[in-house]
């Protein structure tokens, strides 16, 4: 691969780290609610799961979301659950007027573990992931690629996105911002709560036969 088609790569790994979505839900509640560290994790963590998608994708495994729409589906519910199962706790959370903060004098209600497997799981559990480094992986990794490259181009994928979801708990957890964001934590939480059930009916509907 070319030092021009590795660039094209990023800027497209980038363009799609930066959109919108569960993901950034899902980072913004970590960094606001708990700390910089818990939104780091999380943002790592489903780093690794774009890596995991990008590796099957040039393994020819990924070809099975494309080929077989019963095991995509599949996925899509489960992730579509998970999406619910966040919101439930999302709400409860805003409920409650819980706080993450242990520097604020509440009790820790969410650890660095749960920060990483959520981030993760949302993640593994999109299987539209998987779509996009097919469509991408197929206009530069050609039959004869060397592993070596196809290792190159998960792993510019994976470390993309994470470095983009790291920036955005940096920006989150800024002393400019934060205390604002704390103190609409409630509400940010109910909101946060109602996109995830938004896009899991979304992501229902658009499985159902027509």
């Amino acid at each position: 691969m070319t030092f021009a088609a590795w660039l094209s790569v990023v800027t497209i790994c980038i363009l799609g780290a930066m959109t919108p979505g569960p993901s950034l839900a899902v980072v913004l509640r970590y960094s606001v609610g708990q700390s910089r560290q818990a939104g780091f994790a999380c943002a790592v963590a489903h780093g690794l799961g774009v890596g995991f998608y990008a590796v099957i994708t040039m393994t020819g495994l990924g070809i099975l979301f494309q080929t077989v729409p019963a095991f995509r589906n599949i996925v899509s519910v489960l992730g579509a659950l998970y999406l619910i199962y966040l919101a439930i706790r999302a709400w409860r959370a805003a409920g409650s007027g819980a706080r993450f903060e242990s520097e604020q004098g509440g009790q820790v209600a969410e650890t660095m573990t749960q920060a990483a497997r959520d981030g993760f799981m949302i993640a593994f559990l999109n299987p539209k992931i998987a779509l996009f480094f097919l469509a991408l992986f197929s206009q530069f990794v050609s039959p004869e690629f060397e592993w070596g490259g196809k290792f190159l181009l998960a792993f510019t994928a994976a470390g993309i996105d994470a470095a983009w979801y790291c920036l955005v708990a940096v920006g989150l957890s800024h002393g400019a911002v934060l205390p604002w964001l704390r103190a609409h934590s409630m509400w940010i939480e109910r909101i946060i709560a109602i996109l995830f059930v938004v896009i899991a009916m979304r992501v229902i509907i658009g499985i159902l036969p027509v």
